[in-house]
């Protein structure tokens, strides 16, 4: 019996997804703390962070070994414009982690913050925040979607994925409301959730 690519993705990913959110939930990490005790606090981004690209893995494995039919191909020289247009996403990205600190996302900086629940995270809203409040999700959108090849198993992957970018994005937003309050509240009434506005709206 052979199996699709696209039934692949579709079953890994619900396995990824509820994983994936259940390890950043507020809830599972309070338990995780009394459970671990003051290291968890050390390592626990970091962890999160490698756990998260094994985790991909798989799908990596299905989207190479299971592509099923090629949708499209784009020839020259317009793969080269969409290869390029997603090596500036990439910089976006870069610039981006470097805002908000590219050591804490990755969770460089926890280590050693033993028993620290705060390592001097702030409101960003400037430069590429003031532009759109969840630029990651939103260019690594993009990079997906610039892709020169199609296959019904990277389509099924790019959709689910975008998704899952969008519902992540919520998630975060319900957490950095709770963290910061107004100034949130009033940062996210001028910048938009995921297109660009054109002029900057940094106060």
């Amino acid at each position: 019996m052979e199996i699709s690519g696209r039934l692949a993705i579709s079953a890994y990913f619900l396995i990824f997804a509820p994983v994936h959110s259940l390890l950043a939930d507020p809830a599972f990490k309070s338990w995780a703390r009394r459970a671990i005790g003051p290291a968890f606090d050390s390592w626990q981004r970091l962890a999160y962070n490698l756990l998260a690209l094994i985790m991909i893995l798989p799908f990596l494995f299905i989207l190479l070994f299971l592509p099923g039919k090629t949708l499209y191909l784009v020839s020259a020289p317009c793969n080269y414009l969409l290869a390029l247009g997603q090596l500036l996403l990439v910089a976006a990205m870069l610039m981006t982690l470097r805002q908000t600190g590219a050591a804490s996302f990755l969770g460089l900086s926890h280590i050693g913050n033993k028993g620290r629940t705060d390592d001097g995270r702030r409101l960003v809203t400037t430069g590429l925040y003031s532009r759109t409040r969840n630029p990651l999700f939103f260019f690594a959108a993009l990079i997906l979607w610039l892709t020169p090849l199609m296959t019904e198993s990277l389509l099924s992957f790019n959709i689910l994925a975008t998704i899952y970018f969008y519902l992540g994005a919520r998630h975060e937003e319900r957490s950095l409301k709770a963290e910061y309050g107004e100034a949130y509240e009033e940062y996210k009434s001028r910048v938009p959730m995921f297109l660009p506005r054109l002029r900057s709206a940094s106060r």
